[in-house]
């Protein structure tokens, strides 16, 4: 096969294509709670702290020498950021185990169609009477 006819069997898979589109909708997805908790979650938590907007907040580390290099610590970024994590990873959570569960209900479960090839250990459907890995008679 070519270079070109080899890449169009990668690029165009299913696989590919759907990781392409979770990728896409995952940054919208970020993009959406980032904003969220940016405008909605933090004035609130602003309005508890008294320190007020705590994301801006930071240690300020002073050069001894030189006034011009000092360095700051953006702590209060940090804990936007991992609040924005947990949020996303929350809320990815209870979505995917949602879609997990009615899928499951729907279905049945995947887990019990399978079973493992006593010679090779490949996993193969359960009403298999062959090896697709190594091809030898499953009894």
């Amino acid at each position: 096969m070519s270079f070109l006819s080899d890449f169009k069997n990668f690029a165009f898979k299913g696989n590919v294509i759907d990781l392409a589109v979770g990728v896409v909708i995952g940054g919208a997805f970020g993009k959406i709670v980032t904003a969220f908790v940016s405008d909605v979650v933090m004035p609130v938590i602003s309005l508890i702290l008294p320190s007020g907007d705590w994301r801006a907040s930071g240690l300020v580390l002073r050069h001894a020498a030189s006034a011009k290099d000092d360095v700051v610590l953006k702590y209060g970024d940090l804990a936007g950021s991992a609040i924005d994590f947990l949020i996303v990873a929350m809320v990815l959570f209870l979505f995917v185990s949602k879609i997990i569960k009615a899928a499951q209900a729907r279905f049945g479960s995947a887990v019990a169609a399978i079973k493992e090839c006593p010679n090779c250990l490949e996993t193969i459907p359960a009403k298999a009477t062959r090896c697709r890995a190594c091809t030898s008679i499953l009894t």
